[in-house]
């Protein structure tokens, strides 16, 4: 018997991308994954399924297995991935699953393709209340949007505005086999506690509660896209040329709530980890403080925001270049730097080599080249200083030698009289590219 849970018509016009839905076997997803067996539309743009077993749960094998037999009976192709949880990422384990089965259904994904998800009006609800007891701005309290970009494609939920008690009702009525995670049933981790202790007490005092909790995050998902078209435009004036960097001055002329939203709107835009709640106040101390010497910066997840005189980065942690760093290269193919960084060689169609190989090392202090046009050496500490070269980008910088201990280059930011030269005579030039750049 077909499902009666309607699918409301989100997909905007023109996207026929095929379907992958994430199934776990669960109520939820089980009621989606019917749902969505018997729409012909979706059928014929494609159709399939993936389950995620994380090998976190005893009956793992049993899921995966269920999800396979429901896959067939439904006829819809079905990929079982086993994923690698990160038990030490230091997020918890609830976020490190989150975080294995997202990169699972993102690396399954189809360009222009759709991921529906059975997240439904009650998980919008818990949703709701996690931010706001994080104390989330508008964007967190948005909580789950019924329809966004997602990678190469697009996150669909179709169920965000159906009640879980609506879908149980569907399932019993149509006799639906589904499994019952027993985590789900614990107090812990603090949507479990919202889940089973909390939402229960509201609605004895208002029956409407879940309901009404998820149409402020509608509110506040509308006041947030009000908001985020003059985000972009004075976001617009602070970025500089490298995406990484913004202008502190231009952040600096901008109301506090304001430069709130810029700041993370421009997180968002270099996919880092969004700012925890104490972030923007971290960065604002940075921000006001005189000292422009680059030990200011605050780190959160993995990520670092440092400030250089008037400019400000952000960008993964990375481990600067090993001091004992010390490679031949002569040139002829790029070189990768063990921090991820790259050497190149550019020369258009020709193919060139260095006269002899060079060594290419990391900074140890002390260092002099000759610029070209000047008849004496210079420390490269102090020409870094005078080009303005941020601290983040000189733990990085590979050195360029030759065999007799001369310095060459400082990555491309700086060059010998000698090899500017060199460079010049054969139309080529250096090309160095830093730690997270394309």
């Amino acid at each position: 018997m077909p499902a009666s849970v309607d699918l409301p018509q989100w997909i905007p016009p023109g996207v026929a991308g095929p379907v992958l839905v994430g199934f776990s076997g669960g109520l939820d997803s089980t009621v989606l994954l019917h749902r969505l067996a018997v729409d012909r539309d979706v059928r014929a743009q494609g159709l399939r399924a993936v389950h995620v077993h994380h090998g976190l749960q005893p009956a793992a094998d049993d899921w995966a297995a269920h999800a396979v037999q429901t896959c067939a009976a439904l006829d819809v192709p079905l990929e079982i991935h086993h994923a690698r949880v990160q038990r030490d990422a230091g997020h918890g384990m609830e976020a490190a699953a989150r975080h294995a089965r997202y990169a699972a259904f993102e690396a399954r994904l189809q360009p222009g393709g759709i991921l529906a998800l059975a997240h439904h009006l009650d998980d919008q609800a818990e949703t709701f209340l996690l931010r706001a007891l994080r104390a989330s701005g508008v964007e967190g309290l948005s909580a789950m949007r019924p329809w966004r970009a997602h990678g190469t494609g697009w996150l669909w939920r179709p169920l965000l505005a159906t009640p879980r008690a609506h879908l149980l009702h569907q399932a019993r009525e149509q006799a639906l086999l589904w499994i019952e995670d027993p985590s789900n049933a614990g107090l812990d981790p603090d949507r479990n506690f919202l889940r089973h202790a909390v939402l229960p007490r509201l609605r004895e005092r208002w029956p409407q509660a879940a309901e009404g909790l998820a149409r402020s995050a509608g509110f506040a998902a509308q006041a947030s896209d009000l908001l985020a078209a003059d985000d972009v435009e004075a976001f617009a004036a602070a970025r500089c040329d490298d995406p990484a960097v913004v202008r502190v001055d231009v952040l600096g002329s901008l109301p506090a709530a304001r430069r709130a939203r810029v700041l993370r709107h421009w997180i968002a835009t270099l996919g880092l980890p969004p700012l925890p709640a104490n972030g923007v106040a971290y960065i604002e101390q940075m921000l006001a403080s005189k000292a422009h010497d680059g030990d200011a910066c605050f780190d959160y997840a993995g990520t670092r925001v440092q400030r250089w005189r008037d400019l400000l980065h952000a960008g993964p942690v990375r481990a600067p270049l090993p001091p004992d760093l010390d490679l031949a290269w002569d040139g002829t193919s790029p070189l990768a730097l063990p921090d991820g960084g790259a050497l190149r060689l550019e020369a258009g169609a020709l193919a060139l080599r260095f006269d002899a190989p060079l060594r290419v090392h990391a900074r140890r202090g002390g260092e002099r080249i000759r610029l070209p046009g000047r008849g004496h050496h210079h420390s490269l500490k102090q020409v870094l200083q005078m080009l303005d070269v941020p601290r983040w980008e000189r733990a990085h910088l590979p050195l360029l030698s030759a065999a007799d201990g001369s310095l060459l280059a400082a990555g491309d930011r700086v060059l010998s009289a000698g090899f500017d030269q060199w460079l010049r005579t054969r139309n080529a030039r250096l090309r160095w590219t830093p730690p997270g750049r394309t």
